[in-house]
């Protein structure tokens, strides 16, 4: 026997012994989804696979019936999320091991507190619970009332009786998670300051579409009185020049 039938020998005999681990980790995991064992098994099969199919093709210029392409483990791992620490098992530590909180603020202008008010009383009428005969009598109330109609998020208060301002998100690092009954109602500011050790590590700023729109109308006027104007073009033109 030369070397090449021994190697292609030792590649078949990989791909069996990995067909059966396959299969065994398959049977192990009874339909369960994303099941690491699983997914090692089958990196181990295509890859004995992909190593069979190279192998007879640079012997003989024959080919498998298997069209797969080698996978390397770790960046697999990286892109699907699944067998965390590649095919040897082992965890890889945690780069962020602490909670993160993520705090969201917008401003909201209230173009008429009467129209705002019957729009919650409304959605108190629509949803019956407890203290729903009540009416809503304060913009506080009416905008957390509001809030629970809906889905619970400041989307809710996409609405024509409140004008959206500017706001922002901020994701930070914090060591504890919060618990709301240690504050008392009428503090603002505890729930949301950080303590020592705790940091901010991104933030998105929101910006209202009125003023959006409003800059890009200015930007439109701009350019229509840039047409208008008698010798504008040519001025625009000699400045083009000089440069």
């Amino acid at each position: 026997m030369t070397d090449r039938h021994a190697e292609l020998d030792a590649a078949l005999e990989r791909v069996i012994s990995a067909a059966r681990d396959h299969l065994a980790a398959v049977k192990a995991a009874d339909g369960r989804a994303d099941d690491d064992e699983v997914w090692r098994a089958y990196v181990e099969l295509n890859n004995a696979s992909n190593s069979y199919d190279e192998l007879l093709l640079d012997a003989f210029g024959e080919v498998t019936p298997w069209d797969v392409e080698a996978i390397d483990p770790d960046e697999a791992d990286r892109q699907f999320g699944v067998g965390i620490g590649g095919v040897d098992g082992t965890e890889a530590e945690d780069p962020h091991p602490q909670i993160i909180s993520i705090r969201q603020r917008r401003d909201y202008r209230v173009p008429s507190v009467a129209a705002l008010l019957r729009l919650a009383d409304a959605a108190r009428r629509t949803n019956p619970g407890e203290g729903d005969s009540v009416p809503v009598e304060t913009v506080g109330e009416a905008v957390l009332e509001l809030m629970q109609a809906g889905d619970g998020s400041l989307g809710a208060l996409d609405i024509p009786e409140l004008e959206s301002l500017d706001g922002v998100v901020v994701v930070a690092e914090i060591q504890t998670p919060l618990d709301p009954e240690s504050y008392e109602d009428s503090d603002g500011a505890g729930p949301f300051a950080l303590n020592a050790g705790e940091r901010v590590v991104d933030r998105l700023d929101e910006h209202a579409f009125g003023e959006l729109e409003e800059a890009e109308d200015d930007d439109e006027d701009g350019v229509a009185g840039l047409e208008e104007a008698p010798g504008a073009s040519a001025g625009l033109g000699e400045a083009a020049d000089r440069r």
